[in-house]
């Protein structure tokens, strides 16, 4: 996806040196900051979380894993559950 942004000349001369710095493109480098941004912000987020919202977020991930073609009789759920 193609975004534009305006950047002060000020930062922007900065963004370059770093670039340069660094041995990478500016825009290789401004990716690699956002990608950074959202990361920190992300575990901004987890860290406020309360336990069970954690919980809620683990399980919908277990979820998300497992095959929605693989079906279950109600049977064998009640069966487990009694064990």
């Amino acid at each position: 996806m193609r975004k534009n942004i305006d950047i002060d000349e000020l930062t922007l001369k900065k963004i370059k040196l770093i670039s340069a710095n660094e041995n990478m493109s500016v825009k290789a480098l401004m990716e690699k900051a956002v990608r950074l941004f959202v990361k920190s912000k992300e575990e901004e987020k987890y860290a406020l979380l309360t336990d069970e919202e954690k919980e809620d977020i683990g399980l919908l991930l277990l979820m998300q894993q497992g095959d929605p073609e693989d079906t279950v009789s109600e049977e064998e759920i009640f069966k487990i559950l009694q064990e």
